[in-house]
């Protein structure tokens, strides 16, 4: 059982035939977002104990809210997280999502408080380059023993224009 193809107008007088097969049944999405946000004023304040802690409760909130997070790690002053989005997942919601909630989490605990910059950056990743961002994420401490914060996002942001 097929269905005819269906015509598409795009300029005077000329038309494209699309075939339509199958009406595809649920939706799929393969976007992959590499995360980066700092401590507010870029504190150092994730500290071993406290940076396993803040991750722990992180995931457990990407899993509460059905984030699918791929890996997370981060030095003292900022944390790197890939996510894959669904189809109904915004970047914006899912930051404010783990953002707001992982604050909330920490906020009455003077020994373990931890707020976050109000910004953050997010860069989209290829299917191809999944294990190359998931190995520069789960190196930062190694990144990190030359280089700050602020050299590794303009770094990152090379990378990304000389994609182009």
């Amino acid at each position: 059982m097929g269905l005819k193809p269906i015509a598409i107008e795009c300029e005077e007088n000329n038309y494209f035939y699309i075939p339509k097969f199958k009406i595809m049944p649920q939706s799929y999405s393969s976007l992959w977002v590499h995360l980066i946000w700092s401590t507010k004023n870029r504190e150092p304040i994730l500290m071993p104990l406290l940076k396993t802690d803040v991750y722990k409760v992180i995931n457990d909130i990407a899993n509460d809210y059905e984030i699918y997070l791929d890996c997370i790690n981060g030095v003292e002053d900022h944390v790197h997280l890939l996510v894959r989005l669904r189809t109904d997942q915004s970047v914006a919601d899912v930051v404010k999502t783990i953002k707001g909630n992982s604050w909330e989490h920490f906020k009455d605990d003077p020994d373990r408080y931890v707020t976050w910059q109000d910004g953050f950056a997010a860069f989209s990743v290829s299917a191809g380059h999944v294990k190359r961002v998931r190995s520069y994420i789960y190196n930062q401490e190694k990144h990190h023993k030359n280089k700050s914060f602020s050299d590794e996002l303009k770094e990152i942001k090379q990378i990304v224009k000389s994609q182009k």
